[in-house]
């Protein structure tokens, strides 16, 4: 157990290290000046050259990943030059958006998926398991920016029961605010509902067959209790192991949506930024996305070692 997980934390570093190392020198390789970009054409060449000093891009490059690298680390993300303030302040203040945007989507997903994967898999072939795999089919195929659009359309410009974007903060009160959240979490919810549903479906189909549920059906349960009782919570292992990696994909996923319904969210953070060219940002606001899909994973692999006992003893899953 000790080695499995230390092998699993060596690991994270080393893929973080990676993945910070591979994130700068894309940026590094972005074409134009980020200086020149700030200051515009008519800068004077002393400007722009202390400009450049002082975004440190005169400095070589592993000298500037090292900088940045230890500013990661000890939370000092830098400065912005478009925002003039601190990007960890920026990133915290976005993330009162994106973090309950994201909350509120995976709630949906779940309320919406299991109950109609397991219904699907409990009637195989009926109508419910019809529905399912129609809607599954379907909410993976459409694009979440489109389902977007039409929510607003139905809900803001026709119904008028929904504010087409715009976010009025916390400050001004829980109402209003999860309000402006509503139409976007349904438009990121559904394709995650849609994996989520197929997901259910298989893992409930396959615990069925497992001797457990058999042999609870042979002691004369009804087939309610045995699906619900037994079978749903045996099931739900790997629809835990989805949900889990489903909410870095809400949060790194929400870039479009957020652009969409105008939220000043991490996603919104991040296209000003790139459209900027505010480079510090652009760098901190993409680790952290980084950083929070393969933290994610890595519960989602210590979660394992948790479940299944063979991985504790050295064996395969």
């Amino acid at each position: 157990m000790i080695v499995l997980l230390t092998r699993r934390i060596v690991g994270l570093i080393v893929t973080l290290i990676a993945v910070s190392l591979l994130v700068f020198a894309v940026m590094a390789l972005l074409p134009g000046d980020p200086a020149a970009i700030t200051l515009g054409t008519s800068a004077s060449p002393e400007t722009l050259a202390a400009l450049r000093h002082d975004m440190g891009l005169d400095q070589p490059l592993f000298i500037r990943y090292g900088h940045w690298l230890a500013g990661a680390l000890t939370g000092n993300l830098g400065k912005s030059y478009t925002y003039g303030v601190p990007v960890a302040g920026l990133i915290v203040e976005r993330l009162a958006v994106t973090l309950p945007l994201a909350v509120l989507a995976i709630i949906l997903s779940i309320l919406i998926a299991v109950p109609l994967g397991v219904a699907a898999a409990a009637r195989r072939g009926g109508i419910f398991d019809i529905i399912a795999t129609l809607f599954s089919q379907m909410s993976i195929a459409v694009p979440g920016f489109w389902v977007a659009l039409l929510l607003i359309l139905l809900f803001s410009t026709s119904l008028g029961w929904m504010p087409a974007g715009g976010f009025p903060g916390w400050g001004n009160g829980l109402g209003p605010a999860l309000r402006a959240l509503i139409l976007p979490a349904v438009a990121l919810a559904l394709p995650q509902a849609g994996v989520l549903t197929r997901v259910t479906r298989s893992a409930v189909l396959e615990t069925l067959h497992e001797d457990f549920a058999r042999t609870a059906l042979a002691k004369g349960l009804s087939g309610g209790a045995v699906l619900w009782g037994h079978v749903v919570p045996n099931a739900l292992v790997p629809v835990l192991t989805i949900l889990g990696l489903q909410f870095t994909f809400l949060v790194a996923g929400a870039v479009l949506i957020e652009n969409v319904f105008n939220l000043p969210g991490l996603g919104r953070l991040a296209y000003q930024a790139l459209s900027q060219r505010d480079i510090v940002v652009m760098q901190d606001v993409v680790l952290f996305f980084a950083g929070l899909v393969i933290t994610m994973n890595f519960l989602v692999d210590l979660s394992y070692l948790v479940i299944d006992p063979r991985l504790r003893s050295g064996g395969t899953r």
